[in-house]
């Protein structure tokens, strides 16, 4: 019997404890949802400055000026007396092709000129005579001392013999033009250089046998190109395009110098859409931009890579916040944000807002701004905000979900809260 009363009093005991246990965590859990968020964050205050929005692009080094060079004539390269990175001026001869056979075609042009001139002379002799005979056969016909078939005779060979005199006339000139033309493909064997320049590419070998261009696109023989006038041709977003004007100033870093930047301008946009991935997910439409260097290094080569950033509109002493104090927030409470819509307005007609975060007596207040243009930290705000006003610069997640109005907050610096954070 004492047994038993012992387990009775154990396991009250027990069940007691748990009991009390449970009412603890039960109080705790109803004071601890009564006790409001202290939520941290790091301030900024509100200052005026300088903005200056930019656009970026990639994209290569090329000369402002170059010409490729092809062959109007066919035949094998006898003198080649360049190679790539020589210097070069204008009139300098870059290559001969083999000329016997558009020698022999001058040469056979010219004995036909000269044929054709024989045959002429010949024409004119026999004219000058039939004229001759025609003009005294009239003058007898007018006394009557010829009859009329007889200088109907005489009219009809004066006009074949004109009419022959005539086609060598045509025969000379066509010879003429034949001799032109063969003169033409013959100096066409000797290439000279169209401008001052450097040879940038050479694609050819002395003995290579070429193609000319007459009926083809013709053999790539070389690049001449201008190194002391140097572009970037860059690939600018279709969003950006617009924000762009020529005369634009751009700094330009070249992969192959470091972080070495090359003032530029912008030189010419382009018309024409470059489209990548047409009809897929990653379809991409850029503009072909042109931006010449103001400043030019001799070691810069065409074909360089390069990274553009193209200052398209400067503000100064604008109200600004750093672009991470910026958030969106629908114009709906947050109760409202998910479920039916309420008060007959629907979801998709909700108005997203661009707000800030300031603090207040340790309290966060949101505040509707209306923002500009933007550099790669500051942004401007052209109404809703005063200067020296303290800003919530972070983190992002306080600033994108935690506040709201009437947060309270404390406020700890970058050091401390990045520390914190880790």
């Amino acid at each position: 019997m004492a047994n038993g009363n012992k387990k009775s009093k154990k396991k009250l005991f027990i069940f007691g404890g748990l009991g009390l246990l449970l009412v603890a965590v039960v109080l705790l859990v109803i004071f601890q949802g009564n006790k409001e968020e202290i939520i941290p964050v790091v301030t900024e205050k509100v200052q005026k400055r300088t903005v200056t929005q930019t656009v970026t692009a990639t994209g290569k080094i090329n000369p402002e000026f170059q010409v490729k060079i092809t062959p109007e004539v066919t035949g094998e390269i006898v003198f080649l007396p360049i190679k790539e990175g020589d210097q070069v001026k204008k009139g300098d001869v870059l290559i001969k092709i083999k000329s016997d056979y558009y020698l022999a075609q001058k040469q056979r042009a010219d004995a036909a000129l000269q044929s054709a001139k024989a045959g002429l002379s010949q024409r004119k002799a026999e004219l000058d005579k039939v004229s001759s005979d025609y003009k005294r056969v009239k003058e007898l016909h007018a006394k009557n001392l010829v009859s009329d078939s007889e200088i109907e005779a005489t009219k009809s060979q004066y006009l074949s013999v004109q009419a022959m005199y005539e086609g060598a006339q045509a025969s000379v000139l066509q010879s003429d033009a034949a001799l032109r033309e063969a003169l033409e493909q013959l100096y066409k064997t000797t290439i000279t250089s169209p401008m001052n320049g450097t040879v940038s590419i050479l694609n050819v070998e002395l003995g290579e046998r070429v193609l000319g261009s007459g009926f083809s696109q013709g053999t790539d023989l070389m690049t001449v190109s201008d190194l002391s006038n140097m572009e970037a041709i860059v690939d600018v977003d279709e969003n950006d395009v617009p924000l762009i004007s020529v005369g634009d100033t751009s700094r330009i870093k070249v992969d192959a110098f470091g972080d070495r930047v090359f003032t530029a301008v912008v030189k010419q946009i382009g018309n024409s859409a470059k489209q990548s991935g047409f009809g897929t997910q990653e379809q991409v439409i850029n503009f072909e931009v042109k931006i010449k260097l103001v400043e030019i290094d001799k070691n810069l080569r065409p074909g360089m890579s390069c990274n553009a950033k193209i200052e398209t509109e400067t503000k100064s002493n604008v109200v600004t916040v750093p672009i991470q104090s910026v958030t969106a927030r629908s114009d709906s409470k947050p109760e409202e944000d998910e479920g039916a819509p309420i008060n007959g307005k629907k979801k998709e007609d909700e108005k997203i807002q661009e707000i800030v975060f300031v603090i207040e007596n340790g309290k966060a207040k949101s505040k509707n701004v209306k923002t500009g243009i933007s550099d790669d930290n500051y942004i401007e705000v052209k109404t809703g905000l005063d200067v020296d006003v303290d800003v919530v610069t972070g983190s992002y997640r306080a600033i994108s979900r935690e506040l709201k109005d009437g947060s309270i907050v404390t406020i700890e610096n970058k050091k401390s809260f990045g520390k914190e954070k880790k």
